[in-house]
């Protein structure tokens, strides 16, 4: 049986899809990743390098979920910036690897650490208002009883 949603089941729903987002966005970028010319899509693709590497192209574009060319735009960007490797599949010529350099893998640890703190930051500031929603709740309960 399929469940009904109510129209405020819908609207919590929609709100709490879109303050996701929003916090999504707003904790992506970090002062790491804008010095070294990183949007979004090449620090997720770096990211994933790093955490599967060595991988194969295709994988990445699978894993990614964006389009060949824009990967391949993505890829050289990095190679360029000295983030990446590339070597030719040995059994496949027409597949490719890619893998971290060191350098790659400290500017993904530099990010990872700087999303880490914004995300302890915006926590904090949920873990802040549980007290007063625990107030909220026990005067609810309170004024429940007969």
């Amino acid at each position: 049986m399929t469940p009904t949603f109510t129209h405020l089941d819908l609207e919590t729903a929609a709100r709490l899809r879109a303050v996701i987002g929003k916090l999504s966005r707003r904790l992506r970028p970090t002062p790491a990743a804008q010095e070294a010319g990183l949007t979004p899509t090449k620090t997720s693709v770096l990211q994933t390098v790093v955490r599967e590497g060595p991988i194969r192209v295709s994988d990445l574009a699978e894993s990614e979920g964006i389009n060949p060319t824009q990967l391949s735009r993505t890829i050289g960007h990095l190679l360029e910036t000295g983030l990446i490797e590339r070597s030719a599949d040995e059994g496949d010529r027409r597949a490719a690897w890619v893998k971290p350099t060191a350098a790659g893998k400290r500017i993904a640890e530099h990010i990872r650490r700087e999303r880490t703190d914004a995300l302890n930051v915006a926590l904090e500031q949920i873990v802040g208002a549980l007290d007063s929603l625990e107030r909220l709740a026990e005067q609810l309960r309170l004024r429940a009883r007969p």
